[in-house]
């Protein structure tokens, strides 16, 4: 007698994902990063423009750091009951605002003022993006979906600062901030057309911040966040003047060679992000050291420059996919919002704090103090993820719905001994 066998029944195939309306989000944080960046590839022409001096034109970047650091966090409480959709489109037309009045500025405190608008704009607007591509998929996708997104940064260190950066050379830094302002708009119809309307969270529903803040694995991201963007910081702000150091001539080499590194970091990180969070950040971290320790040493030489520049970059353009993936993951899409303010509020703390500290250094002690000034926040960094081996288990990202995703964190969750008080309480519900 014969057993007929019955075949398995295949598995139903993947959602597709949004592609059109990820791009758009995308693009949204190429702009952001473009913004808030790219004085830093114009020290030298808007120091003579403005007729200050380049370090000064470094604090641009402190000042809209700090206005973002400070207007995250109530920025998005206060509209977070506000559908999802007018709220990104009027954080563009901000930026679009204020990238205006930067292009048409000759006065330094009118330009200084812009910058303070646009960081605190962009405060709310980096705080929206992981949440906003977390609802747009399902869990199990969660991840891409933020890689897609948060490569925005990866290409506008990539190409777009390297671009703008021969943009101003050719016809003037003015012209490529009215670039950015136009591309604002732009991206305001593209948005419209193809990214998703959600509503806000009703008040009835909505967490405390200072719940959200004590969940269990929260602050050792912030906490890592807060030291890898100092050191980082510290020197991007002023590649200008390393470049010009090592004989370069002009900071366009190393930007373009940080960048392309970059591409390799995020498309390493899309691979290791669902399964590796922990190891991928400590091995990022200990390539930003090792690379800053070759500049501090061998930085006036072109070659090490743009080697260390390679290292430098690959290892951090992850870095934000990582840790903006991590907070998605354990706050839930609900809550990730408020909980990527958070974040955003201690990654300008880093950018502000960082790029003052690198100023100050290099109108004092001078360039070559910038890489052993940032050092010893790199290695703080590393040494607190290594210590963190000693506590907690090994989480493991959940495939499952919402529910199983919000009951076991990931595993760069427990990072540091901070999270003990908070290890027993429960997520949100």
């Amino acid at each position: 007698m014969s057993t007929a066998t019955v075949p398995p029944t295949p598995e139903p195939p993947a959602p597709r994902l949004p592609l059109s309306g990820l791009l758009a989000l995308f693009t949204a944080a190429f702009t952001a990063v473009m913004t808030e960046l790219l004085p830093a590839g114009l020290l030298p022409r808007m120091s003579e423009d403005l007729q200050v001096t380049q370090g000064r034109v470094g604090f641009l970047v402190t000042g809209y750091a700090a206005a973002s650091c400070l207007a995250a966090i109530p920025l998005t409480a206060s509209l977070r009951s506000l559908p999802r959709r007018p709220v990104l489109v009027g954080a563009l037309l901000g930026f679009a605002l204020c990238n205006t009045v930067t292009a048409l500025s000759s006065s330094y405190a009118l330009t200084f003022g812009a910058r303070l608008l646009a960081g605190a704009t962009g405060g709310l607007l980096w705080a929206m993006l992981a949440g906003y591509a977390a609802r747009m998929v399902p869990t199990a996708r969660r991840g891409r979906a933020m890689a897609i997104v948060l490569a925005g940064i990866t290409v506008a260190l990539c190409a777009g600062i390297p671009a703008g950066t021969a943009l101003a050379a050719a016809l003037g830094w003015r012209v490529a901030f009215a670039s950015l302002a136009v591309l604002c708009v732009v991206l305001v119809t593209w948005v419209l057309r193809k990214v998703p309307g959600f509503p806000g969270e009703a008040a009835a529903g909505s967490m405390s911040l200072r719940r959200i803040a004590t969940l269990p694995g929260i602050r050792s991201v912030l906490l890592v966040t807060l030291f890898l963007l100092l050191g980082h910081q510290t020197m991007y702000t002023y590649m200008s003047p390393l470049a010009e150091r090592a004989g370069l001539g002009n900071a366009g080499p190393a930007l373009l060679v940080f960048g392309l590194a970059t591409v390799a970091g995020i498309g390493t990180v899309g691979v290791l992000v669902d399964r590796h969070l922990r190891s991928a950040l400590l091995t990022a971290l200990a390539l930003i050291a090792a690379a800053t320790l070759v500049l501090g040493l061998l930085g006036q030489a072109p070659a090490a420059l743009l080697i260390a520049a390679a290292v430098w970059g690959g290892a951090f353009g992850g870095a934000p996919t990582l840790l903006q993936t991590a907070l998605a993951d354990f706050s839930g899409p609900a809550h990730a919002d408020v909980a990527t303010s958070l974040q955003a509020t201690v990654y300008n703390i880093g950018i502000a704090a960082g790029s003052l500290t690198g100023g100050i250094v290099l109108e004092g002690s001078g360039v070559g103090d910038l890489p052993w000034t940032a050092l010893p926040l790199i290695l703080t960094a590393l040494a607190t993820t290594c210590a963190a081996r000693r506590i907690g288990h090994r989480g493991r990202r959940i495939k499952g719905g919402p529910e199983s995703a919000r009951s076991q964190p990931s595993p760069l969750l427990h990072l540091c001994a901070l999270d003990l008080a908070s290890e027993h309480d429960g997520p949100p519900r």
